[in-house]
C-alpha cells in the first residue's frame, strides 16, 4: 500500500489532530488536515520513539516490516502543513458508482479542478494516462495527490465526461487548500444536510449550530475518514441523550465512550454513509444505528476498526502505528466488513432524494 494511502485514514489518540484522506458520495478523495494540537483525554501508550531520529527510508522500513497496514510516516513539513490545517490537492472528491465508473462527488469552490469547470457528476476516466476504473479508489486519490514527494504546482493530468458529452482532458496545478470539515446546506424547507468530513476539534459544536431548528436532519458521511473520537462522541451527543456510543480496546484495556444527556432524540434523523466512510465516521454510525436513533442510507461502509497513535520523533517527524480497535454499541466491529445500511441507494437514485423520501416515512411514523 502505498505511503499516500496510509496516511489516508488515521484515528489519532494522542495530539488530538488528524491525518487522514476521505471524500464525500462514494469511497475517497483528498485529505483533511487537523485543527489543532489539543490533547486527546483518551491518549494511549505508544511506541518509545519520542527522541528517535530516523531519516525517511529508514521510517519506512520500520513500518514495512511491521506489517501494520495504517502505520504511515510523516515529515516534519508534511505534518506543519496538516497542522495548520493544509493539504495538497487540486480540490475534489471521488467515489465509485454503482456502475462500477469513478465519479466526481464533491468539486471544491474556488479549487484548481472548479476552475477546469470540473462538476459534481463527472466521470473521471484517466488520471496522468491510467484507466481508473481499473485502479482501487484509493489509488486513484493518491494519484490526485501525487506519488513520492508532493509539492504545489506540480500537474496532474485528467480525462473526464460529462453525462452524455464529450471527453475533456484537463491539467490541474494542485495547491496547498485549507480544509473545511462541516458543511450545512437546505435540502428541503426545515431540512438540513450536515456534511462531516473529519472529526476534529469543535466539529461537534459546529453540528449542534447546524441542527438547531431543523425540522429533520440528513448527516452526511460519506467520505468522512474519522479523526478524534471524543469528538465522534460528542456529535453522538447531539442525537442522543446519553447511553453508549462505542468502546475501544487497547494495550489490553477497555474504554468506554459514552454520549452526553440531554441531546435531541426527537428530529428525524438519516445518516448517509459509503465506501468512504469509515474510522471514527463509522462509530458514529454505528453507534446511531445500534441505538435506533437513525436510519442508515448508502452503501456499505469502508471497514476500518482500528485505532492508531502518532509518536513525534526528535525532528519533528511522525510515525502511526496502530495500537487497538473499537466496537459500537452492540459489540460489533467493523474492520474488515464495513457497517450495513438499511437502506441500500437502488442504482440511478441520488442518496439525498431516497434520504428525503426515509425521512417522510419517519414523519408520518412520529
Amino acid at each position: 500500500m502505498s505511503r499516500q494511502v496510509r496516511q489516508g485514514a488515521t484515528l489519532s489518540l494522542v495530539f488530538g489532530v488528524v491525518l487522514l484522506g476521505g471524500a464525500l458520495a462514494g469511497a475517497w478523495g483528498e485529505p483533511l488536515a487537523p485543527a489543532g494540537r489539543s490533547a486527546s483525554q483518551d491518549t494511549l501508550p505508544g511506541p518509545r520513539l519520542s527522541g528517535a531520529r530516523l531519516t525517511r527510508s529508514e521510517a519506512e522500513r520500520l513500518l514495512g516490516a511491521s506489517g501494520d497496514r495504517w502505520a504511515a510516516y510523516y515529515s516534519p513539513q508534511e505534518y506543519a502543513d496538516y497542522l495548520l490545517g493544509r493539504y495538497l490537492g487540486v480540490g475534489l472528491s471521488v467515489g465509485r458508482a454503482q456502475d462500477g465508473a469513478t465519479e466526481v462527488s464533491q468539486v471544491r469552490p474556488a479549487g484548481p479542478a472548479a476552475a477546469a469547470g470540473v462538476e459534481v457528476g463527472d466521470r473521471l476516466l484517466h488520471i496522468d494516462g491510467v484507466r481508473t476504473d481499473r485502479l482501487p479508489v484509493t489509488e486513484v486519490v493518491a494519484r490526485l495527490r501525487g506519488d513520492g514527494e508532493r509539492r504545489a504546482g506540480s500537474t496532474v493530468e485528467l480525462a473526464v465526461q460529462r453525462r452524455g458529452g464529450p471527453v475533456r482532458e484537463v491539467v490541474l496545478h494542485r495547491q496547498l487548500l485549507q480544509a473545511q470539515e462541516v458543511t450545512a446546506v437546505p435540502l428541503a424547507p426545515g431540512v438540513v444536510r450536515i456534511a462531516v468530513a473529519a472529526f476534529t476539534d469543535g466539529v461537534a459544536e459546529q453540528v449542534r449550530a447546524a441542527a438547531q431548528g431543523a425540522r429533520a436532519v440528513v448527516l452526511d458521511l460519506r467520505g468522512s475518514s474519522g479523526g478524534l473520537v471524543e469528538e465522534a462522541a460528542a456529535v453522538a451527543s447531539v442525537f442522543l441523550d446519553g447511553g453508549p456510543v462505542g468502546s475501544y480496546q487497547a494495550g489490553g484495556e477497555r474504554r468506554e465512550l459514552t454520549a452526553a444527556a440531554g441531546g435531541d432524540t426527537a428530529t428525524p434523523l438519516v445518516v448517509l454513509v459509503d465506501g468512504g466512510t469509515m474510522s471514527a465516521a463509522e462509530l458514529l454510525a454505528g453507534a446511531l444505528q445500534d441505538r435506533c436513533r437513525a436510519v442508515l442510507v448508502g452503501s456499505r461502509t469502508f471497514g476500518k476498526g482500528t485505532v492508531q497513535q502518532p509518536s513525534e520523533l526528535a525532528d519533528g517527524s511522525v510515525l502511526e502505528l496502530t495500537v487497538g480497535r473499537y466496537l459500537t454499541p452492540a459489540g460489533r466491529s467493523p474492520e474488515g466488513t464495513g457497517l450495513t445500511p438499511d437502506v441500500p441507494v437502488p442504482t440511478g437514485e441520488r442518496a439525498e432524494a431516497l434520504a428525503l423520501r426515509v425521512l417522510a416515512g419517519l414523519g408520518r411514523r412520529g
